[in-house]
């Protein structure tokens, strides 16, 4: 079992990976638990700038949003300047008003395809939710109710045709895996291939 407090602070170690900001991804299958995990982490790194992709992707292009990423978040903490995106409303099926980001030490990143190959030489770590796709989808199915069911029928099969071709699992640093109290930190299978790369 893991604190995340070990977690925490070999992340703090590593070198910048995006101008001064080191970046965290937290990647895995939609429903997986990664908002409440990057949250938990973001709380560990005392208080770091969490980006949720949700709001970079739209109902127009759930994953062909890597141009707007790069050019609102990723170039500007390149240059250690503050970041300005605008997220988009799901509801509305619109962006609002721009939020800022600044170029924090540790900025952690959650999302289906938070360790896309456009993002990974971003990447300080990259952590990979460990639940199957079946659990994940069932659990987000529950979670949004059957007021999305339209959604999450268009979703599930556009998630597996991303990760069919841009696969994160496989770069991932190491796995979380929710427990009933916390979350166990396991090698990934970058860790695994390349020993001196473990997280903790």
């Amino acid at each position: 079992m893991d604190d995340l407090t070990a977690t925490a602070a070999a992340l703090r170690a590593l070198p910048p990976s995006c101008g001064p900001v080191r970046l965290i991804g937290v990647d895995g299958h939609a429903g997986s638990g990664k908002s409440t995990f990057a949250a938990r982490l973001a709380a560990e790194l005392d208080g770091a700038p969490v980006l949720r992709l949700d709001d970079i992707a739209t109902h127009e292009e759930l994953f062909a949003w890597t141009g707007r990423l790069s050019a609102q978040v990723l170039e500007p903490l390149a240059r250690g300047a503050t970041a300005r995106y605008a997220p988009y409303d799901w509801t509305l099926r619109r962006f609002r008003a721009p939020r800022t980001l600044p170029p924090a030490p540790l900025v952690v990143i959650e999302g289906v395809g938070a360790g896309r190959r456009a993002l990974r030489p971003r990447l300080a770590r990259l952590l990979w939710m460990d639940r199957g796709a079946e659990e994940s989808w069932a659990r987000g199915r529950r979670r949004d109710g059957p007021g999305q069911a339209a959604f999450w029928d268009g979703w599930t099969p556009a998630e597996t045709r991303h990760f069919a071709t841009d696969p994160s699992l496989p770069y991932a640093d190491a796995l979380i895996r929710e427990r009933q109290e916390g979350y166990e930190v396991l090698p990934g299978p970058l860790t695994t291939a390349s020993t001196d790369q473990a997280i903790t």
